[in-house]
């Protein structure tokens, strides 16, 4: 993982999460991912801070067997499980979105991005994780940059200044 220097004394950590990928990580580091019709979910425990971030390609696994962070229906139990491992506690999660963008003009009714993010509010609801903040919908791709030691998400459109959720 590539790593850069913040000041003199301090290095951070910098992964990025691609299609179906969860990172978790805590201090002195940041994740990131680039999404369209995909959701990032970023959850963190806020008293530990420990977090991390799924790239969340499809709502539903309908019993496929692949990388747990592809569907929404894996992604979060495995999220979850990923930051008890490291120290976490579901109790003290929260959730931020981002991403599910209508990227293709000939899409009709319920998108992929719309249907990702349905079903990713329901698991989160059924485990009591709220979700504090998002940035969901439109047709532009964006840029997330999640800091799991403080929960803070950057999102960031083309030609826009990045804004915090």
């Amino acid at each position: 993982m590539p790593e850069r220097s913040i000041r003199q004394s301090q290095t951070i950590k910098v992964s990025s999460v691609r299609m179906g990928e969860i990172v978790v990580g805590g201090e002195d580091e940041l994740i990131k991912s680039l999404l369209g019709s995909c959701i990032g979910l970023a959850v963190y425990d806020r008293i530990v801070g420990i977090g991390g971030l799924a790239h969340i390609v499809l709502p539903s696994s309908e019993g496929y067997i692949g990388p747990p962070g592809k569907f929404a229906d894996t992604a979060i139990s495995e999220l979850i499980r990923r930051i008890e491992e490291q120290g976490g506690c579901q109790r003290n999660m929260v959730a931020k979105l981002a991403g599910g963008a209508r990227m293709f003009h000939c899409e009709s009714s319920l998108t992929v991005g719309e249907r990702n993010l349905e079903t990713i509010k329901r698991h989160l609801q059924e485990r009591s994780i709220p979700v504090c903040g998002q940035h969901c919908g439109g047709t532009s791709g964006r840029r997330m940059v999640f800091y799991p030691r403080t929960g803070r998400v950057t999102i960031g459109l083309i030609g826009e200044k990045s804004i915090e959720i």
